[in-house]
């Protein structure tokens, strides 16, 4: 018996290996899960006796409401580690068929049933979490549309099925994260339906909610009509979680993996932004380009037309000037003797001269103005093609145009002081016009009064001659 004592008192390596597998052991059902890092290993409890010792533990048991939220918990990031890099592997959309992703809403079935108020009715204790799920509608206006939706699906009949289907059509919206930190975060709203040591009452509610961020990468198609959501079962396969060899290395790789593709997606929903934002800015300023060559259009359709007056307008002086240089050309003829006459009408047609002189220059310049116009055109012309190819050339080509509005303005402002002079000299000729008419007029009576004195002449000539034979 000596000898027997001092080898119950000294622990075998084996007796230590179940102390600290003892120690790191969470229970359910009749499993235990060890904790693993991010694993947890799952055997029966039959296989292995946990109290090697008949004397009691010193340290004090922990809470087993602690131990449970815990399991959720590592079951929670297991269940969306799995999802996430199982869904990047496979490449595609999910849908409702998919092993990962119905494990994943059992395990959110059970992290969301912990802790539970029971409500009794009149057909027995109700214990459902669709009345915390509601609650998401009136914190976010934006969840309205997935309870109305939930609310309008025919088959379910059930608060369990309507909280099932509100979990997967969050899931489809990628707003699922968002809701679940907004409902957290209210724990005065949530003490009505949960117990205080619950799991969305505590810190581990919200480091599932964190969680879930990752699940945005995920695009999830998922059809509920067909789907008995009511009278489903939810048990947890805790065979796609077991630890092997080779999954420590490849769930290292699958982080890298994901914190990778989560900063691509980053990076080119930034770019997205900056490229939209520049091309905002270049259509505007396409559109004010437009603006500007559409009004210089018009202004060069104006001075045109201005020109064609211009031109009518001294073809008219011209032919009125020639019939007045005729009408003086027959008026010298005619009136030789009117000495002074002829001196004023020759001054006249010296000043009218001088006058056709510089219409006839204002007419060039306004040719020439009319090339240059033409020739602006061409320019323009060549630059909204070239601006419509290139919009890289966007500010030169600005530049230009200001430039040739500039041109253009003091061509109009001088187009339009040569107007106003050739009004004035219009107006001078006429007023000439007048005086030729009125000295014609005195013209032809005095020839009338020469006439008349040569008959008087005549007939007294005729009468002396007459007296003389």
């Amino acid at each position: 018996m000596s000898d027997l004592t001092p080898q119950s008192e000294t622990p075998t390596p084996t007796t230590d290996k179940i102390t600290q597998a003892a120690r790191e052991t969470i229970y359910l059902c009749n499993f235990r899960v060890s904790v693993d890092g991010e694993w947890l290993c799952l055997r029966e409890l039959n296989d292995i006796s946990l109290t090697p010792d008949p004397e009691p533990a010193h340290e004090d048991p922990k809470d087993p409401i602690a131990i449970e939220r815990l399991n959720l918990m590592n079951m929670a990031k297991l269940s969306i580690k799995g999802l996430i890099e199982s869904a990047l592997n496979l490449g595609r959309t999910l849908d409702s068929d998919y092993a990962p992703l119905q494990q994943f809403f059992v395990v959110m079935e059970h992290c969301l049933k912990h802790g539970l108020k029971t409500k009794k009715t009149f057909l027995g204790q109700n214990k459902s979490f669709w009345g915390a799920l509601e609650l998401v509608e009136k914190l976010t206006p934006e969840a309205g549309e997935i309870t109305a939706s939930v609310k309008d699906l025919p088959g379910l009949k059930t608060p369990l099925g309507r909280g099932r289907a509100w979990l997967r059509l969050a899931l489809m919206q990628k707003k699922l994260s968002d809701y679940m930190k907004t409902i957290i975060n209210r724990k005065d709203l949530l003490s009505e339906f949960y117990e205080p040591n619950a799991l969305m009452m505590e810190e581990e509610g919200a480091v599932i909610a964190g969680l879930l961020v990752g699940l945005n990468v995920i695009d999830a198609n998922l059809c509920m009509k067909g789907e008995d959501l009511d009278s489903q079962v939810g048990v947890i396969d805790f065979s796609m979680y077991l630890k092997d060899g080779g999954h420590s290395s490849k769930s290292a790789e699958g982080d890298g993996q994901i914190t990778a593709i989560l900063d691509q997606k980053n990076y080119v929903e930034e770019l997205n932004r900056h490229l939209s934002a520049s091309v905002n800015n270049l259509q505007a300023k396409v559109d004010a380009l437009e603006k500007s060559n559409t009004k210089l259009t018009e202004e060069l359709a104006v001075a045109n037309n201005r020109i064609i007056t211009l031109q009518e307008d001294v073809e008219r002086v011209k032919e009125e000037s020639s019939y007045h240089l005729e009408s003086r050309k027959a008026l010298k003829s005619d009136s030789a003797s009117d000495g002074q006459a002829l001196g004023e009408t020759r001054k006249q047609l010296k000043e009218e001269t001088l006058l056709r002189l510089d219409v006839e220059r204002e007419l060039e310049v306004q040719i020439g103005m009319k090339q240059e116009m033409e020739l602006s055109m061409k320019m323009l012309e060549k630059d909204i093609c070239e601006k419509q190819d290139a919009l890289v050339e966007i500010r030169q080509q600005l530049e230009d145009l200001r430039a040739i509005n500039q041109q253009l303005s003091h061509k109009s402002q001088s187009a339009d002081a040569s107007s106003k002079q050739k009004s004035e000299v219009i107006t001078r000729l006429e007023e000439k016009i007048n005086q030729m008419t009125a000295t014609i007029k005195q013209l032809e009576t005095s020839d009338k009064h020469l006439v008349k004195q040569a008959k008087n002449l005549n007939s007294a000539a005729g009468k002396l001659l007459q007296l003389q034979q």
